[in-house]
């Protein structure tokens, strides 16, 4: 059985990356707005290669773990906000969690000092494998969105490294 790899992300991946957004892991109960649809080069241009980690099994790329500052501020820098996503065929194998846990491996050599994500309160399972992965709710941003025809809190999560 092959095992699963991470790295940053490169040029190449761009399409695969695209596929997994587009292979329908989105939806009103986990994502505010659409994300399916981009090109791979409207995805290259808002994710350069290098600022995801990518995990593979057997040269295909089955997730994503993207990070950033929340803010351009320099008191906030040692901040790195995360977004995750996991192609449907290879969820519930371990792949978000190798993902996170490369993610705090990167941002710790990085210098970063915390981890920090938004998960919509209707993502309850998101939420409970967040949990498991050591991120505690630190805010609730009450009926951030309406989706779905209801109003849905955005819930702030972190971990500190």
């Amino acid at each position: 059985m092959s095992t699963i790899e991470t790295r940053l992300s490169l040029g190449v991946d761009a399409q695969q990356l695209v596929d997994i957004d587009n292979s329908g892991i989105w939806n009103d109960s986990n994502a505010p707005v659409e994300l399916a649809g981009k090109t791979a080069e409207e995805y290259a241009l808002q994710n350069p290669p290098g600022t995801q980690i990518v995990a593979t099994k057997d040269g295909f790329v089955c997730g994503y773990v993207g990070f950033r500052a929340p803010t351009p501020l320099p008191s906030n820098q040692h901040v790195t906000q995360l977004d995750i996503g996991v192609h449907p065929d290879y969820q519930g194998f371990g792949v978000g969690r190798k993902l996170i846990e490369a993610a705090k491996a990167y941002a710790a050599e990085q210098g970063k000092h915390k981890l920090s994500l938004r998960v919509m309160a209707t993502n309850t399972k998101a939420i409970a494998f967040y949990q498991s992965c050591g991120f505690i709710e630190q805010g609730r941003l009450i009926d951030e969105f309406y989706v779905g025809g209801r109003y849905v809190d955005d819930i702030m999560m972190y971990v500190l490294l």
